[in-house]
């Protein structure tokens, strides 16, 4: 073999160097968390350039320049909340993080959307729809000049929900803006403010063009979700007919502003952490009262979570801040938005249903809901289930659940198609049934799904029945030689029973943060929930569905937290004084765990639901205005909550504006003063304390104890005497294992009562078995 050339050998040596070269570190938006802003009573433009310039100072110290600083940062954080988001390599982030000025360093997180008869069934209305007398809507005059903040999908600003027709003058107190776009959105004395944010949505390659960059809903979600926190009364409202009656929000005279975070998602979500900051940096400026957010992602450490740090901001300044649990339930540990500085909602039913009934033709009639249309002829017609009408080349499990490409039409056409529940959309399964043939779907419930039925405006006539009817339909389906079906239209109809029960896709404690606060704190109506909606897009959200509707029905905790936000700020009309965690207490503390039957409320799988499913139980807004006693807690209780999780004294510091010391002997977390008792490992006996405030009249209050299996709880002192409004008393719970050597979570509760009000608070515990 001959030598190489001198120039084949330097060839080679180049592409042999090249090979060698260390690749770059791909680069990824991070958000670098300082605290908290000391600024003065009046912000100036002077003081905001000063901090974007500390930004650009303590970024330069790692990355070499100021230039190179200005680059990296593409968001600042500069009134309340003190930090950037940054495009930063993970070398760079770990070292930022060791600065001693610095509380935590995490990636820009990708967060999900939680996707009016419920105010009556609240007690607010009466069966003709008259607010009640002494209901809390009358005595806050349904919220009036009460501002609510919404960080979702934006909104839809012509929709009769936000009209400002009757309306005064904006509130002085308003510092917001109505942020302009080339699609000529408006506010207007009810929408009083807009705003859009989308730098971190942006940092992962989704740019938007112009023409996007509104806070114009294109999604549906935001519209939904304001409208049941703080939209007007408009009558007539339905959804392809059925339903009709009048929407409102929970504080329908309330002023309403939106901060639209979500956009159409991408890879990691379609809310994003830095972008959520930079709304709540706003909204505390902009001096709402209420913040509601339909918006989650998986538990995470307090600083690593932007809604969490948002929320612990807007609690300093008194802004109630509520958000929804998520909707991962059954499992347990879903929970999500668990810091004990928000109110997190868990979803139930109502007592109305949009009864959709299926009819075989073996005279058996089946209960179902929908908000389809109807079939086109009052006949039966061939019923077949996804398995039978499955295409050569599609497995059995995807032609059961009708995924897209499983369906054969010469199977389908003309007939009715029975399709599971589970893993792709319950109205895509409608639709490509209907791109079948078929003249109607009849969607059966999975086990896990029990009894949970939710109403779409599906494609073709459809009804959603429950697991154990689905299963009596497939059973007649394989066991018949001719089976035949017919759908009966859809009717509203009220009063069902038992009513509230637990949505399945309501997630669940324990909280996995922080176990020994109990989330979600309560629950509130998330099913089947009609409000306003963008008319940009289609009920179902899907490109090819042209129908376009004012107002829609959706399901989803996302429904439940507006309900709770609605209720809120009419509790701040009211009691302009109370702390946010006053509010909660009085929220949480007046719930009801029982149904309208008279029973303990279930999930949808009929089992008995606890704590884990809806907190301390079901709202009930005219008992929160007048609670007797609240458990309250403000700026220091936070502060030496996280002296108890360990937090250092430089972070705390920085959270604070000012120096915090911690308690000088150990802090415990089980004696933060929140309105339950969770003991999560319970070992022998142990003694927590908690602090009541009397914000009614003089009183004496006498305990109550129900105790959970296996665990006794003594209370000292057992009576509670209060001679002022404001008057504060402590006292101790003891929770000793009697030995039982039980697993699991057990649940009791404690009550305080006059006579008149029954202060109510769930005790959750977990034994320590010892081998």
């Amino acid at each position: 073999m001959g030598l190489l050339k001198p120039s084949t050998i330097i060839q080679f040596l180049i592409l042999f160097s090249l090979l060698h070269i260390p690749a770059l570190a791909a680069k990824q938006p991070y958000i670098v968390y300082l605290g908290s802003h000391a600024h003065g009573p009046k912000i100036t433009e002077a003081d905001l350039d000063r901090v974007a310039d500390s930004h650009y100072e303590l970024l330069s110290s790692f990355l070499g320049s100021k230039e190179k600083a200005k680059e990296s940062i593409f968001l600042s954080y500069k009134r309340n909340i003190n930090g950037f988001a940054a495009f930063l390599e993970e070398e760079e982030a770990a070292q930022i993080a060791k600065h001693p000025g610095v509380v935590s360093v995490f990636l820009n997180q990708g967060r999900k959307l939680h996707t009016t008869h419920s105010w009556n069934f609240m007690m607010l209305e009466d069966q003709k729809g008259f607010p009640i007398r002494n209901s809390i809507w009358r005595k806050a005059k349904f919220g009036k000049d009460t501002i609510i903040a919404n960080l979702d999908t934006g909104v839809w600003p012509t929709s009769k929900s936000f009209d400002d027709k009757g309306y005064g003058p904006i509130p002085s107190r308003w510092k917001g803006t109505c942020q302009k776009s080339k699609d000529g959105f408006a506010c207007n004395r009810k929408l009083i403010g807009a705003r859009y944010f989308s730098e971190g949505y942006e940092a992962w390659g989704r740019k938007l063009n112009s023409t996007e960059r509104t806070a114009r809903d294109h999604s549906g979600h935001g519209s939904h979700t304001l409208s049941t926190a703080g939209g007007n009364f408009v009558h007539g409202a339905s959804v392809l007919g059925v339903g009709n009656g009048t929407a409102k929000g929970g504080s329908p005279r309330a002023r309403v502003a939106a901060y639209k975070v979500c956009w159409p998602p991408v890879d990691g979500g379609e809310c994003f952490d830095a972008d959520i900051m930079a709304a709540f940096d706003m909204a505390i400026h902009d001096g709402v009262d209420v913040i509601s957010m339909s918006v989650g992602g998986k538990p995470a450490g307090y600083w690593e979570d932007g809604m969490s740090i948002g929320a612990f901001h807007a609690a300093k300044k008194g802004i109630v801040v509520v958000a929804s649990a998520g909707n991962s339930g059954p499992n347990a540990g879903s929970v999500t938005n668990v810091s004990p500085w928000m109110i997190t909602v868990a979803a139930s039913t109502l007592d109305r249903e949009f009864q959709a009934f299926v009819e075989l033709k073996n005279g058996l009639r089946l209960k179902g809901t929908s908000l389809s249309p109807a079939l086109r002829a009052k006949k039966f017609y061939p019923l077949i289930n996804g398995a039978q009408a499955k295409e050569a080349n599609a497995s059995i499990d995807d032609a059961i659940l009708c995924k897209t490409g499983t369906l054969d039409p010469t199977k389908v056409k003309g007939k009715i198609l029975a399709c599971l529940r589970g893993e792709n959309a319950r109205v895509e399964k409608g639709l490509n049934a209907a791109r079948a043939g078929a003249v109607g779907m009849i969607l059966c419930n999975d086990d896990l799904s029990g009894n949970g039925v939710l109403a779409d405006a599906h494609f073709l006539p459809a009804s959603h029945l429950t697991y154990e009817d689905g299963q009596s339909l497939l059973q007649y389906i394989n066991t018949t030689k001719n089976p035949q079906a017919t759908l009966l239209p859809p009717i509203a109809t009220f009063g069902s029973k038992p009513a509230p029960s637990m949505a399945s896709f309501s997630s669940t404690g324990p909280n996995t943060v922080t176990p020994e606060i109990l989330k979600p704190d309560i629950t509130a109506p998330g099913v089947s929930i009609i409000a306003a909606y963008s008319e940009a897009v289609s009920p179902t959200g899907l490109e090819f569905d042209k129908r376009r509707f004012p107002f829609n029905v959706e399901s989803g905790t996302s429904m439940s937290c507006p309900h709770v936000a609605g209720v809120v700020g009419l509790l701040r009309t009211i009691h302009r004084d109370w702390s946010p965690a006053a509010i909660r207490s009085a929220i949480v503390t007046t719930a009801r765990t029982r149904d309208n039957t008279g029973n303990s409320a279930k999930t949808a799988l009929k089992q008995k639901a606890s704590p884990f499913n809806y907190g301390n139980g079901h709202i009930r807004p005219n008992r929160a205005m007048d609670p007797g006693l609240v458990y309250d807690l403000g700026t220091n209780d936070y502060l030496n909550f996280l002296c108890s999780l360990g937090y250092n004294k430089t972070q705390i510091q920085a959270l604070n504006d000012k120096p915090h010391k911690c308690p000088a002997k150990n802090v415990t977390v089980l004696d933060f003063n929140y309105p339950s008792v969770t003991a999560p490992n319970l070992s022998g006996s142990v003694t927590v304390t908690r602090t009541v405030k009397n914000v009614g009249q003089p009183g004496t209050y006498v305990v109550k104890v129900h105790e959970p299996v296996g665990v006794s709880v003594s209370v000292e002192p057992k009576i509670l005497e209060f001679k002022h409004h404001g008057e504060e008393k402590s006292f101790r719970i003891t929770l000793k294992d009697r030995g039982y050597g039980l697993k699991g979570y057990h649940f009791g509760v404690f009550v305080w009562t006059d006579g008149k009000h029954y202060v109510r608070s769930p005790i959750v515990v977990q034994t320590v078995t010892k081998e």
